[in-house]
Order: structure tokens, then C-alpha cells, then sequence
């Protein structure tokens, strides 16, 4: 097992390795005081660890209720926010209790929004199911829901009290699930770390998974610890997601995130060879790594619509939006472009 203690707001340790899940209530007890947890999951997520989450949980003390609710983006909503709200008055959670989120991106967001609200903030702890929630979204406190506008327009920086990244649950995503995840795996190596890209390359899906997980947590880890409201260095972390997230809005979330980010990635880098950020050869690795995951690289949806959707992006600020482009691999950079070029430049991409 690897610990990453991370330095925000609040310390938090997140743990990585195999059998984590039938130690999650002495490990939750460490650090929450209280002996009553609610744990949120998904009709995926449930009827498979839900037991097994519970039995861990009251082996150790703990009196524990559970919420579920429909797997997918759709459910990550105010209505299923509210619900959630209200199960946790109706079960009496107090501040000295805890949510656990046991599940993917849409679980970890919505119950870490959920405990950044009720009672004004209430412990939670990430216990990600999926590669995609274990090296992005379970950590660094970003929660949120979607609005009809677009994706986690509402939310909350509310970083959670532990992170534990059980890498046997890998073993039951369907292939397409953990692929979905290495888009944000590539990601990394593309910001931060040439050797981590090498190390995909030569590996393949069949990379060294603890490894390569606490790496990816290490550099969110340090993105996070120094710029955790992300207003400067952590938006390098957006990389590929201002036109995955308008990808995902146009299909109704029916392209997973991990796929629209990919071809987000893609195209950028295509926007930046053209542009002349980056040198071609460098889109065209960033593309073979990606083809040889099974991730795609296009979209057959219009530019008006991309553009649209980028629009309404969270990362826009005014009459500018910020876009993360690659230099080289290892190495991007932020490039902040006026509303009135956006279109042109995701066009080169296309």
C-alpha cells in the first residue's frame, strides 16, 4: 500500500493498493469521530461492493444507512441533491458523522457537494470505484452537480478526509469503463511527465497499476496543494475537458467523460500544431497513444455546437476563456484566448 498526504485546506491521506475495501471501517475510523455513515453508491456500484462496504463498516461500530441511486451523469442533478439532503436529516446524520462516497466520478461529486451543504459540512470520505475517480475526481475536494446549462456548474471546493483507491475493485470495470479512465491517466503524462507517457506507451493498458495510479495522484497532489480554489496552475489539470464537457452536454452525456476528454485532448493539440504551440509530431504521439487505448480522437459534431457549449464553460471569465494546450509532452501550457477566436481555433482542430 502507498500513502500521498495531501496539504490543502485540511490533511488528508490518500491510500492506494489492493484489499483496501474489507479495511475501509477501521481505516474510516481513524478519522471521523462519530459512528454513524452514510454510504452513497450507484445501481452499478451497489449490487456489488455494497455488503461488502457495510460488513467493513459494522464490523467496526458503525450504524450505517445507505442512498442509491440510477448510475450516470443524468442522476447528477439538484433533484438527486435534494434527495440526498433530505435522507440524511430523515436519518439524523450529525457534524460528527460522515458520508462515503463508494463509487465513480458522479458518486464522489455529488456526495462531497452534499456534505459541503448539510449542516454547513459534514465529513466525507472517497472510496472511488473506477481508474477515472481514483486519479481525478476523488481527489483535490472539487464537488459539484450538473445544471440543465451545463456540467458541475454548481458545486463546492470541500476537500474530503481520506481517500482509499482499492485497485482489486479494477478488476471488475468492464473493459470500456477502465479505458474511459486511462483518457485522464494520458492526460497526465502529456501535462507533467514524459517518462509516464513513455511508460504507457510501451505498456499499454496493461501498465502497472499502483504505480501509475499514485503517480497521477501525485501530481494532482501537488496541483492541488498549490492552487487549491483552482485560479492558476491546478486549470492545467482542464486539459482536453473545455471541449470534452461540450462533447458530453451535446450527446445528453451519452459520450462517457473519459472518451470526450480524449478527443477533447486530441483536438487541441491538433488546434496547437496548427497554431504553431506545438510541433506536428507531437499531436500525431499524442493521437497513437491515445488510438492504441481505443480512445477516440473526433467528433462528428458541429463546430457551432462545440463552441457553444464551450461557452457556457465554467473556465471562461469575461470576454476571455482559458484554454490548456501541449508544448511538447511533459510540458503545456494555459493560453488565455479572447471569446471572439475560440471558434477559429477549435476549428484548426477539427
Amino acid at each position: 500500500m502507498r500513502t500521498i498526504t495531501v496539504n490543502a485546506s485540511k490533511e488528508y491521506s490518500v491510500k492506494i493498493g489492493n484489499g483496501l475495501l474489507s479495511i475501509m471501517g477501521e481505516q474510516i475510523a481513524a478519522v471521523v469521530p462519530g459512528r454513524t455513515a452514510a454510504v452513497i453508491s450507484d445501481s452499478n456500484v451497489w449490487p456489488i461492493y455494497g455488503e461488502k462496504a457495510m460488513k467493513s463498516l459494522e464490523n467496526t461500530g458503525f450504524s450505517v444507512c445507505s442512498f442509491v441511486f440510477k448510475a450516470g451523469e443524468s442522476s447528477k442533478n439538484g433533484e438527486t441533491y435534494l434527495r440526498l439532503l433530505n435522507f440524511l436529516a430523515e436519518n439524523h446524520l450529525t457534524r460528527s458523522d460522515c458520508l462515503i462516497a463508494l463509487g465513480g466520478g458522479v458518486v464522489g461529486d455529488l456526495t462531497g457537494f452534499a456534505a459541503s451543504t448539510y449542516l454547513r459540512g459534514i465529513s466525507y470520505i472517497q472510496v472511488p470505484m473506477t481508474l477515472l475517480a481514483m486519479v481525478d475526481s476523488a481527489v483535490g475536494g472539487k464537488t459539484s452537480i450538473d445544471l440543465p446549462a451545463g456540467k458541475n456548474l454548481a458545486g463546492a471546493f470541500y476537500q474530503p478526509s481520506l481517500v482509499l483507491c482499492d485497485t482489486d475493485v479494477l478488476d471488475t470495470l468492464p473493459d470500456a469503463v477502465f479505458i474511459d479512465g486511462c483518457a485522464e491517466v494520458i492526460k497526465y503524462g502529456i501535462l507533467y511527465d514524459r517518462e509516464l507517457f513513455a511508460h504507457l506507451e510501451t505498456h499499454g493498458p496493461g501498465f502497472c497499476r499502483e504505480m501509475v495510479i499514485s503517480q497521477c495522484i501525485e501530481w494532482k497532489k501537488n496541483a492541488v496543494m498549490q492552487d487549491e480554489f483552482d485560479i492558476g496552475i491546478r486549470r492545467m489539470l482542464n486539459l482536453g475537458h473545455t471541449i470534452g464537457h461540450s462533447i458530453e452536454k451535446a450527446t445528453n452525456y451519452t459520450i462517457s467523460h473519459g472518451a470526450a476528454v480524449a478527443i477533447g485532448i486530441s483536438m487541441i493539440s491538433r488546434s496547437a500544431a496548427s497554431t504553431g504551440i506545438c510541433q506536428a509530431d507531437i499531436c500525431q504521439q499524442i493521437d497513437a497513444l491515445l488510438k492504441q487505448f481505443g480512445l477516440p480522437v473526433s467528433t462528428n459534431i458541429s463546430l457551432d455546437i462545440l463552441v457553444q457549449y464551450a461557452l457556457a464553460d465554467k473556465k471562461r471569465s469575461g470576454d476571455t476563456i482559458t484554454l490548456v494546450v501541449p508544448a511538447t509532452i511533459g510540458c503545456c501550457k494555459l493560453l488565455n484566448l479572447p471569446i471572439s477566436g475560440l471558434k477559429n481555433f477549435v476549428k484548426a482542430g477539427m
